[in-house]
This record gives C-alpha cells, sequence and structure tokens, in this order.
C-alpha cells in the first residue's frame, strides 16, 4: 500500500514529468493498476478486505441471524428482534457460545435500515399548528404520578404550549385545544394529528379519515381544518413529537413538586411563555417576535368557549346515585326527574335535568368508588334521624373538628333523636353560609353555652350584619343633617277625638 509522499512521485512524475504510466510503473517498480489509482487520488490509501473474514464461531449461526432478521419485516416495528435478543437467543436455542460484542457487530452490518431521508419545510403565519399527547412524572401531593400532557405548536412562530391532565381521553383533547387557542391568542387555519382515536372514527387511506362526530362539531365551533398524518408516519408532525422530548428534559427536570394538576400548568404555561425569548438556529428572530407576527393570521376566537366536556344521559337509583365509568356521583334526593344528563369535564362532573344544575362533583378517575355530597342526602336524614350515625355521606364529609365537639355536647344536653335533629339544622345553614361560617358560629355558642340551632343562626345574621356595618368614620364624613324646626304637636290631638 502506498502512502502519500509515493503518491505524490508518482503524480509528479505522470502530471509535470509527462512520464507514462508503463515508464512509471517500471522505473518504481510497481504495479500499472497501483500507478493509476495513485494518478486518480492523491489521499492516504484506505484498506479494503478482498474477502470476508472467518467466523470461527459466529459463522455457523450467521444464516439463522439473517433468517430472524428477514422476519422482522413482518411483524410490527416494535417487535423487532434487538441485537441483545438475538444473542440470547442463540445461546438458549442454539447453544452459542460466542460473545455477545460479536453477535452485536454482525447485526448492525447486516441490519436493513435504509436511511431515512427528509424536506425541511417552512410555514405561513397563522396557517397550521400541530397537537399531539405525551406522558410525564411528576410529584404531586407527595407521591409520583404519571400525568398526559398535551402539547401544541404553532408552525410558523415554533411557540409552545402544554397542559397537563389525568387521561387521553376526548374531554381532555378539547380541554387542550381550548386553553392552546386561548394561549395563543387565535387559532390555526389547519390543526395536524396522528390518528388517535378521540378524533377518529375509522382509518382510511389519505389524510382524511373517518372523523368523530363529536370531534367534528369541535371543529366547527372553531373553525379550524383538521390534517391527519398516515399512519406510522409520525415525522408529518415533527414539531410536536420533539417537542413531547425537549418538554421532558427541559420543563420537567427536576421531577416537578406539586399539590394539583392546576399548581403543574401554570408551572408549565410559565415555561412555555420563557420560550419567547429564544432564537432558533436559522431564524434572524426569536420565538416570540416571530408570534407577534403571527397573531394577526390567526382566525378569532369564538365568543363563547366549547363545552369541552362528554355529555351521557344517566338514571339515579334508589340510592339517588348516578354511574359514569363504574363511579357513582350523588344527586339530591328531592330530585324527581327519572332521566339526567352528566357532563364529564377533565377535573368536574356536571350533572343536570336539562334545565337546571342539579349537582357538581370533582371528577373522580379511580373505579367503583362513590362520591357523595352529604347536603344531597339532608332532607332524608331529617325524615330518617336513625340512621345518622351510619350514613355513608355524613362519614365522608371533611368537617371541622369543632362540629364533631358540638354534636357531643348536644347528645349531652337532649335525647340521641333530638340533639340528632338539632345538628341536622345547624347543617341546613351550610347551605346558605360557609362551613368555616357555620364552625365559627357554633364555637361561639358553645362559649356562650347557649348550643341551638336558633343560637348558631342568630349569631350568623349577627356577624353577617357586623361586616355589612358602616364604619364609625364613615358616618363622621357624611353631610350634616338639614336643620328640623318645633312644631306644635297638639294640633294631632283632633285626631284622637275624632
Amino acid at each position: 500500500m502506498l502512502n502519500v509522499d509515493q503518491k505524490e512521485q508518482i503524480r509528479r512524475a505522470f502530471y509535470i514529468e509527462g512520464k507514462s504510466i508503463r515508464q512509471i510503473a517500471r522505473e518504481r517498480h510497481h504495479d500499472r493498476r497501483t500507478v493509476r489509482a495513485a494518478i486518480r487520488d492523491a489521499g492516504p490509501s484506505r484498506y479494503k478486505l478482498s474477502k470476508s473474514r472467518p467466523r470461527p464461531v459466529l459463522g455457523p449461526y450467521v444464516a439463522i441471524i439473517d433468517e430472524w432478521l428477514a422476519g422482522d419485516q413482518f411483524s410490527p416495528p416494535k417487535q423487532h428482534h434487538t441485537s441483545r435478543r438475538i444473542y440470547h437467543r442463540l445461546v438458549e436455542e442454539k447453544g452459542y457460545t460466542g460473545g455477545e460484542s460479536t453477535v452485536r457487530d454482525y447485526v448492525r452490518q447486516h441490519r436493513a435500515r435504509p436511511r431515512p431521508v427528509f424536506i425541511p419545510l417552512s410555514y405561513e403565519p397563522g396557517e397550521d399548528a400541530q397537537a399531539d399527547f405525551g406522558e410525564a412524572m411528576v410529584i404531586m401531593k407527595g407521591r409520583p404520578l404519571t400525568v398526559q400532557i398535551f402539547v401544541g405548536r404553532l408552525c410558523f412562530s415554533k411557540i409552545p404550549f402544554l397542559t397537563a391532565s389525568p387521561n387521553q381521553q376526548q374531554e381532555a383533547l378539547f380541554g387542550g385545544h381550548d386553553k392552546a387557542f386561548d394561549f395563543f391568542g387565535g387559532v390555526p387555519h389547519t390543526v395536524w394529528y396522528d390518528r388517535m382515536s378521540q378524533a377518529v372514527k375509522k382509518a382510511l387511506p389519505g389524510h382524511k379519515p373517518e372523523e368523530q362526530e363529536a370531534f367534528i362539531a369541535f371543529r366547527s365551533h372553531y373553525l379550524f381544518e383538521s390534517r391527519f398524518c398516515n399512519p406510522r408516519e409520525a415525522h408529518e408532525k415533527g414539531l410536536v413529537e420533539n417537542l413531547v422530548g425537549y418538554a421532558r428534559r427541559n420543563y420537567m427536570v427536576p421531577i416537578p413538586e406539586v399539590d394539583s394538576f392546576q399548581e403543574l400548568n401554570d408551572l408549565l404555561r410559565q415555561r412555555c411563555l420563557a420560550e419567547a425569548g429564544r432564537r432558533l438556529r436559522g431564524e434572524t428572530e426569536t420565538i416570540g417576535e416571530m408570534w407577534e407576527q403571527e397573531r394577526p393570521d390567526l382566525l378569532p376566537l369564538p365568543a363563547h368557549p366549547f363545552p369541552c366536556c362528554r355529555t351521557v344521559p344517566v338514571r339515579p337509583n334508589r340510592l339517588s346515585m348516578v354511574t359514569f365509568q363504574t363511579n357513582r356521583y350523588s344527586v339530591p334526593v328531592e330530585s324527581d326527574a327519572t332521566s339526567l344528563l352528566l357532563r364529564a369535564f377533565v377535573d368536574r362532573v356536571e350533572i343536570t335535568d336539562g334545565t337546571r344544575m342539579v349537582a357538581v362533583h370533582e371528577r373522580c378517575y379511580g373505579r367503583e368508588q362513590d362520591i357523595l355530597d352529604v347536603f344531597h342526602y339532608l332532607p332524608l336524614l331529617k325524615q330518617r334521624p336513625g340512621a345518622f350515625d351510619h350514613a355513608k355521606p355524613l362519614r365522608m364529609w371533611k368537617r371541622p373538628a369543632v362540629l364533631d365537639r358540638y354534636l357531643v355536647r348536644l347528645r349531652e344536653r337532649l335525647s340521641h333523636r333530638a340533639a340528632t335533629l338539632e345538628f341536622l339544622r345547624v347543617m341546613e345553614l351550610c347551605v346558605t353560609h360557609s362551613l368555616d361560617e357555620v364552625a365559627a358560629a357554633v364555637a361561639q355558642a358553645m362559649t356562650l353555652g347557649s348550643p341551638g340551632a336558633g343560637t348558631v343562626a342568630y349569631l350568623l345574621r349577627d356577624n353577617r350584619l357586623s361586616r355589612e356595618r358602616v364604619p364609625a368614620a364613615v358616618l363622621a364624613s357624611a353631610p350634616a343633617c338639614p336643620p328640623v324646626q318645633n312644631r306644635d304637636l297638639s294640633q294631632y290631638d283632633c285626631f284622637i277625638r275624632r
């Protein structure tokens, strides 16, 4: 093999001295093919194998590995053989005694992996956005929790938006869009998705599968167009595919420790706003400056937001509860409707009879749980006070400890039934006053030694009036009353005589 100095001598002899290839080969004792190669390329020579190196240990298994790799073409992409799996199969099934690195090198060289090639894309302001879901780990109320992250991004300015929810259900998709459009300051003309089941009812070839009716209604409310990626072509919305990993690495390291989804979403919103100061490679302006240019080209927000919920008909049972996703939610016992509508939002459940709101509960994501409001059962408890001690709604009711002490005090002074009814009358006051106000009034009544419901009601009215009473400073600054002239009241005696 020639080094670069020898190549230089051959090339000088050929190009400068004008010698022929045959003469150079004869004088320097090289093969003419070697001389021709030096004339073609002045760089360092690269060694090329004339034939494959022998594989004394792996050789008998090469055909088996090739067969397994060929079979992967007909398997799901996420269930192909890895080098490690091939090694373990060879050891367990074929008695292979070689090293894993030998298998890994062979698989790397012989696996059919065509290099993907993509086209650089450019977008017009306000025209396109992309949306998707991802997962992330947080610490919520001291416990690790996997949350679902809705991610959206305007394609022109690249401004991101993220919001967390407990799941990826349709109401979470709608709620994420609603918050994203409000954050962006408008609605993009087209939004790109993968073929998510929350939006797609039936997959069809091309970018327009059959969509869910609820998704069509949502899209019609905001008047944007939807486009869907081809199957297994996630790179068609690469801006949000990359955003999921970027957000996990940059927004959630270290792992956020929060007490609620609201706190987590406030944190994510701050991180998204901080992105406005970045300048991406190849751009002359920051993300925030391009966002300001893009806003006027977005579609205007509608006058009212879309109800981002799932609506299902429900029927109360004999326990005044309706069932949704295996969980039961209470409704007032006096509700005589035989059929109700339940609207499931991401964070709450609303139950209506079609004309008025019947009940509102925090949404439960467990299974076979009872979510009860004790005040829904208050009229029935007054009719059946004997069920008071074992009533499940009362046991689930989170109340100040002073109310429990109050009940003990009542039962020391009154019979069990009378004390229970008196306590229920105090509970009724929680309908028109806050629980903290009632607890404070109960504490005052016990201090005064008059723990009756009437005393508690009087103290609540008095406390409210004292808060609403006009301060003395305001009275002092009021204008003086006009003077009143003295009158002879004897003139009114005539009315008495009549």
